[in-house]
């Protein structure tokens, strides 16, 4: 990438990569679910390129889509590209048709908007309102209940400013909201899907191919293998088959060959009986001889001989004790339900709660089957429910954050994101003093949320929920105080903690870090929380924001094991002060700090690669702790579990990456991902004493020693590199001291720790 990143624009490669993906999936995959869902992203894709050929789509802008606002909630596709298409618009929803049905008006959408303003509709509004029984899931579905509240609060002048601005969408966008069987829950509440979510996805469950083609088997097919053994077996003289033809037995061989053909019209699952070498082809093959009059080869006749005298070897005499023992076990493993099966009882369970929340227990729900439920479905009573079944239930589980977590039910720092905004959106939403429009504002703040991100150049930044129109109509309707900054304050703590003690081997995921932004403007803190960037359209610097989080990390480190260990001259970094407005960029940008970052990762200035940017990017996160050294100091977390067991948790994740390594045919990602968590274990561990570091580097020597060769292989210098940092040493210019290097996650050319690499440093 030169300087001058003005001409910068997203070319069609990656949509075209995508669309061809999804085609090939549509065409040929098996399951029709899938091809239906590759259908529809075979569609949007379509719309992006088309989009991009004849203008009305800008990738990489915050308004992207010629004739919508920023406000506007885009549909977004896989990797921020956007398809021109509203994500509230579309045809009409079976809510809204009822509404106008109910209504009397035409089935559109404009005249549902002009509905809305009447009195009957207004009236319809008000008593969403005050009952809370709506959904709102995207942020447009409030803007006419914000309409609604406004004019009963007496604020006309906003009111009638709002409606200006979406008059002109009316007709495209649905403005208000879905109804509900039951208002929202305590917002301490939180779950991972509802109840309605969990209840698709079993019933979605298809019967297992494989076990019905066993199933088919040991009910039909084995039977019949052995009536076909038992004609046979009349043959036999002196252990020799087919020696003595009784007179009936052609005849009743010809009505078991005629069972035959019904059998395999109507049962199709297994296709063993027609493979030629299997026994019970054999026979049957003998048999049709026989039955049309032709007389037995010597080698069809011995091969007859061999399956006969297989099978009773393998199974006994059918009748014997042991034959009758092994097909009375079989039919009652057939004799089984089916997991699809349970799965249709368990999902008639959950469509009796309340779909559009979680699950406050699910022990009924997983429950056995009872007599009612087994006259109904036909699964027997006392039946087990699955672990896979309980599994999807209990995604659906609801109660605090911090119990979900113990559970298991939030197992990564991503998923923890995806449920932040059910917490921050009561948080941020007291301070409105009006029960139904923060009931209404916190509805929207979690829609808002669920807004995907767009891909953006410039240093361009998303849509922030204060830009919604219908959220600056009631700023005024807004408190302020120090009650409502405390609150904000313990969430983002609260949060914080969370994050760190649940997973501390993971950086925070964007979405997470947006949301404890959130909180801390709320709070009225003004800190610089940073974004991951993505390698492949760094534009080359970074936002004034990194610059601010590099010298709050300054504070907390400078000296520490962490700046020694990265050979970072935080005093440095303190002088920097070229902040400044840029031509090219959206942001105030620090051209000494993006020149520092590129000069520690060894990168030439005009050279650009995705394994380039990442260098650097990875260069700003050492230097920022990404977003670390901001919750510990201004924020204060200090999670309960401690920094020395916290770095011992996170080295654990690092020596499960690298185990991952080795065979992998692609293990770059993994690679990054461990010097991530080796990452935040340096920073656990600069903020313990110097006994606590030294008790660390022996303890992880122990664990290294206990771990594959390959494993050991790979950490042994990692952790080398720590105790000679420790004991006052520093690394060369490429990392290294002797045995041992510094750990990173990018590099040019590939990284030492990749197999063949690691090989040929043997």
């Amino acid at each position: 990438m030169s300087d001058d990143n003005a001409g910068l624009r997203i070319g069609r490669g990656y949509p075209l990569g995508q669309l061809a993906k999804a085609f090939v999936t549509a065409a040929s995959h098996e399951d029709a679910e899938t091809r239906r869902h590759a259908e529809e992203r075979l569609r949007r894709w379509g719309q992006v390129l088309a989009g991009m050929a004849d203008g009305t789509l800008t990738i990489g802008s915050r308004t992207p889509v010629a004739d919508l606002p920023a406000w506007v909630t885009p549909q977004v596709a896989r990797g921020g590209f956007v398809t021109g298409a509203a994500a509230a618009g579309g045809t009409l929803l079976a809510h809204e048709s009822e509404t106008a049905r109910r209504a009397g008006v035409a089935p559109d959408r404009r005249a549902l908007f002009a509905y809305y303003l009447t009195e009957p509709g207004l009236a319809a509004l008000n008593e969403l309102l005050d009952t809370g029984r709506y959904r709102v899931d995207v942020p447009e579905e409030a803007a006419l209940l914000t309409v609604a509240w406004l004019l009963r609060a007496g604020d006309r002048l906003a009111a009638l400013t709002l409606l200006d601005t979406l008059e002109p969408f009316a007709g495209r966008l649905r403005l208000a909201p879905r109804p509900a069987d039951a208002p929202v829950p305590d917002p301490g509440i939180v779950w991972r899907e509802t109840a309605g979510d969990a209840r698709d996805t079993v019933a979605r469950r298809e019967p297992n191919a494989r076990v019905e083609v066993m199933r088919e088997a040991l009910t039909v097919w084995n039977p019949f293998a052995d009536e076909l053994l038992v004609l046979w077996l009349e043959t036999v003289v002196d252990g020799r088959v087919a020696r003595r033809i009784p007179p009936d037995w052609t005849a009743r061989a010809a009505g078991l060959l005629d069972k035959y053909r019904s059998l395999a019209a109507s049962h199709t699952r297994c296709s063993k009986h027609r493979k030629p070498k299997e026994n019970m082809a054999v026979l049957r093959m003998a048999m049709e001889a026989v039955v049309s009059g032709r007389s037995l080869e010597p080698r069809q006749l011995g091969m007859l001989q061999h399956a006969v005298d297989s099978m009773l070897a393998r199974r006994g005499r059918p009748g014997s004790e042991r034959h009758t023992t092994l097909r009375d076990r079989q039919a009652a493993d057939a004799a089984l339900p089916t997991h699809h099966a349970i799965a249709q009882v368990v999902a008639a369970r959950l469509a009796s709660l309340p779909q559009e929340a979680g699950v406050g227990s699910t022990g009924t729900l997983l429950g056995p089957v009872t007599a009612q439920e087994a006259q109904e479905s036909g699964v027997p009573a006392g039946t087990a429910v699955p672990l896979s079944i309980r599994l999807v239930v209990e995604r659906a589980s609801a109660g605090p954050i911090e119990e979900l977590i113990d559970r298991g039910v939030v197992p990564s720092s991503e998923v923890l994101a995806r449920l932040v905004p059910q917490i921050a959106a009561a948080t941020t939403a007291e301070v409105y003093p009006d029960e139904a429009l923060r009931s209404l504002m916190a509805a929207n703040y979690r829609a808002f949320r669920n807004r995907r991100s767009l891909l953006l150049l410039n240093l361009e930044h998303q849509v922030q929920v204060e830009e919604l129109p219908w959220v600056r109509a009631v700023a005024a309707h807004r408190r302020a105080g120090d009650c409502i900054r405390q609150h904000s304050r313990a969430a983002l703590v609260r949060l914080g903690e969370l994050a760190i003690a649940a997973f501390p081997a993971t950086i925070l995921p964007n979405p997470l870090v947006r949301e404890l932004d959130a909180l801390a403007r709320e709070a009225g803190l003004d800190l610089p929380f940073v974004e991951e960037l993505a390698a492949d359209i760094f534009m080359g610097t970074f936002s004034a924001k990194f610059l601010r989080a590099a010298k709050l990390a300054a504070d907390l480190l400078q000296g520490t094991l962490y700046a020694r260990y990265y050979g970072i001259d935080y005093g440095a970094v303190r002088q920097i002060k070229d902040v400044a407005k840029q031509r090219r960029f959206f942001a105030r940008t620090s051209n000494a700090f993006a020149s520092l970052c590129a000069a520690r990762a060894g990168r030439p200035a005009d050279r650009w690669s995705v394994p380039a940017n990442g260098m650097v990017i990875e260069q700003s996160q050492i230097l920022t702790t990404h977003n670390l050294a901001t919750l510990v100091q201004p924020v204060g977390v200090a999670p309960a579990p401690g920094w020395p067991e916290l770095a011992r948790r996170s080295f654990r994740a690092v020596w499960q990456l690298v185990s991952r390594v080795h065979n992998n045919p692609r293990p770059l990602g993994t690679i990054k991902d461990a010097a991530y968590a080796w990452r935040q274990t340096l920073l656990y561990l600069a903020l313990t004493n110097h006994e606590d570091q030294a008790a660390f580097v022996a303890w992880a020597r122990e664990q290294v020693r206990a771990q594959p060769a390959h494993t050991t292989e790979r950490l042994d210098p990692v952790v080398a590199g720590l105790a000679h940092v420790l004991a006052g040493g520093t690394f060369d210019a490429d990392g290294v001291a002797g045995d041992a290097r510094r750990f990173l996650g990018w590099a040019v050319g590939g990284h030492w720790m990749q197999p063949r690499r690691a090989e040929a440093l043997r």
